[in-house]
């Protein structure tokens, strides 16, 4: 039997994904500038009914350097 990945395996920063129509992206972030700013302002926000963070969200965070609504290196 397959082991399940980690959430830093399949979310984390320098991994791929595909998006709808095939075409693979990776992800990128860039922790401590303004783009990683409006990042971390914008999924401060984000849970889910149950009022907990996903894990794919945890680690995207993560990933971008969030502490609350501002991202640092």
């Amino acid at each position: 039997m397959a082991q399940k990945k980690t959430a830093k395996q399949k979310y984390g920063d320098g991994t791929t994904y595909k998006d709808s129509s095939g075409k693979t992206h990776r992800r990128v972030s860039s922790p401590g500038t303004k783009r990683g700013d409006a990042y971390c302002a914008r999924s401060f926000g984000q849970k889910s009914k149950d009022g907990t963070r996903s894990e794919k969200l945890k680690q995207r965070r993560k990933d971008w350097g969030c502490k609350g609504k501002k991202s640092y290196k």
